[in-house]
């Protein structure tokens, strides 16, 4: 990979500095900061916020979700499902162009086919691919699994009913790609990305800047106007939030998302609004995020000997009695979250019961005669808690709480991927972790819990198991009505809040901070950044 000179890069941070973040001829350019990097622009490897903000104005798929997460056309015009809620058939646009790009040759383009698809879904589960992305089709499909009818026309084929399949459809790892440019490119395909998005790739300096101009051939109008509004997207590679703040405040970024704990006291109040020296100077954008931040707890038969306590639900009630999420969300994050009292399932999805809210209030009192119910009344119960260093606070927090029920709660540190590591082997029996939603379905989060997905092999991370919620699991795949398979989905919720294998932290938020001037940058609660209908005063 090329890098970036130190002229060039001064003259782009120049260009995007002089108090006016623009550039010399005026061209909307809207810059954001990209703290942890970007591993791919290849969208079977969009495993991560990053890759995939970045995938989302490369590409398109099937489907999209709109700021309610309802779903709407992308490059399929309409679609249905027969019914046995097995066959899933997609009529496309024929308007559909990939980037302009080398790897035509001389037709420089073409229209986007249903063999594209086939083509694009296939290379996405092959094991000589290695996408990360590959499990979304696991034990799901029918004969060839994917089909071209003619061009216009494509059709997955399941073995058995999943109802959720076209809310998965909108992930990143679902976009379509063109068998000339894998081709063409090889290995290098990752930073030569030929979509059909917004925006296509004008440079990308690995780690320190990557920019992306308008595609002028874009299928998206909003009424008359092609989309999209912005001339071009440049992406900085900041190296931490502290310096992109610094950057945002200094008009050299349009918006930057979250709010780093070392400066969120300088710009939220402890309610979660805007401090009063800001006013007018940044707008505050908060809405709901689903993402369930929890510590789970092993469940591993294997391990009920060793820890004897917490195979017993009510010590894992107690727990979840025992520390005060209020104070925590207020203090801690300045009330960037809900208190998650209602379960694994967030607020937003259908199968989120509001009736269970508070259901795990702060009651210390109904912790200890728990825990003396379950033996631990006159001796000290000592755990130990697995974590990274970025949510030290909130398990200090915790720890202190605890201890006033007489749990002796040890707090271990490790980076992000031994902590997965460990996780994933079964080695932690207590872990701090979180699940940010791939896509918005219930089933999602429920499927942590289900038997058949313990780990190594999937997402059961606590190896819960009980075969009352396996069926109801089931039972909702079955469930092709989204209402009568929500209320399934409420049971299996309120069965994992009365077994306690999760401590459910609380709900996230989306926070932004965006710059005056910027304007149609909406959100949904899945957290992604669709820039296609933004508009910048180029005077900003």
């Amino acid at each position: 990979m090329k890098k970036l000179t130190s002229f060039i890069l001064s003259t782009i941070l120049l260009a995007a500095g002089c108090g006016q973040n623009k550039t010399a001829d005026n061209k909307r350019v809207f810059h954001y900061n990209q703290e942890s990097g970007i591993s791919s622009l290849d969208p079977a490897f969009a495993r991560d916020q990053a890759t995939g903000w970045a995938v989302n104005m490369l590409y398109n798929g099937l489907l999209q979700l709109d700021s309610n997460l309802r779903l709407q056309p992308a490059i399929a015009q309409r679609w249905e499902v027969d019914e046995a809620g097995t066959t899933y058939r997609f009529w496309l646009r024929q308007d559909v162009l990939f980037h302009t790009n080398k790897c035509f040759k001389e037709s420089k383009s073409r229209k986007v086919t249903a063999s594209d698809f086939v083509y694009s879904f296939n290379r996405l589960i092959d094991p000589e691919t290695a996408s990360p992305g590959a499990w979304i089709f696991n034990g799901k499909l029918a004969g060839d699994g994917f089909y071209a009818l003619n061009d216009s026309v494509f059709e997955i084929r399941l073995n058995a009913p999943f109802p959720p399949l076209p809310e998965l459809l909108t992930m990143g790892y679902c976009s379509v790609v063109a068998e000339e440019a894998v081709r063409f490119y090889g290995s290098a395909f990752r930073e030569n990305p030929v979509g059909t998005g917004p925006f296509q790739l004008a440079f990308w300096y690995e780690n320190e800047a990557l920019s992306l101009h308008k595609n002028p051939a874009y299928f998206e109008f909003d009424g008359t106007q092609r989309l999209p509004y912005l001339d071009a997207v440049m992406v900085h590679f900041l190296p931490d939030k502290q310096s992109a703040f610094l950057a945002f405040l200094q008009n050299k970024l349009d918006f930057i998302s979250g709010v780093d704990p070392a400066f969120k006291d300088d710009v939220l109040k402890k309610d979660g609004s805007l401090q009063a020296k800001y006013d007018g100077k940044i707008a505050l954008q908060k809405s709901a995020y689903l993402n369930t931040e929890y510590l789970g707890i092993l469940l591993d038969p294997q391990q009920k000997a060793q820890h004897p306590a917490l195979a017993d639900k009510r010590v894992r009630q107690a727990l979840n009695y025992g520390f005060d999420r209020v104070q925590m969300i207020r203090y801690l994050r300045n009330n960037i979250g809900i208190p998650g009292t209602a379960g694994l399932i967030p607020p937003g999805l259908p199968g989120f019961d509001s009736t269970l809210l508070g259901h795990y209030s702060y009651q210390p009192e109904k912790a200890r005669q728990l825990l003396k119910e379950a033996g631990y009344g006159d001796k000290p119960l000592k755990l130990q808690l697995e974590t990274n260093p970025a949510y030290l606070d909130l398990c200090i927090f915790i720890q202190r709480q605890w201890q006033q029920l007489g749990v002796e709660l040890s707090i271990n540190t490790s980076p992000g991927p031994t902590l997965r590591q460990l996780i994933g082997k079964g080695e932690a029996t207590m872990f701090r972790a979180s699940w940010i939603a791939d896509y918005p379905d219930a089933e999602n989060y429920l499927a942590l819990a289900y038997g058949p997905n313990e780990t190594p092999n999937g997402p059961n991370y606590t190896r819960f198991k009980n075969d009352r919620f396996d069926q109801w699991y089931r039972q909702a795949m079955q469930e092709p009505n989204v209402t009568k398979r929500a209320a399934i989905y409420q049971q299996q919720n309120a069965l994992l809040v009365e077994e306690a294998p999760y401590i459910v932290l609380y709900y996230d938020q989306v926070l932004r901070l965006i710059k005056p001037g910027i304007s149609g940058l909406s959100t949904n609660a899945m957290n992604v950044l669709d820039l296609k209908r933004v508009k910048k005063n180029p005077r900003s």
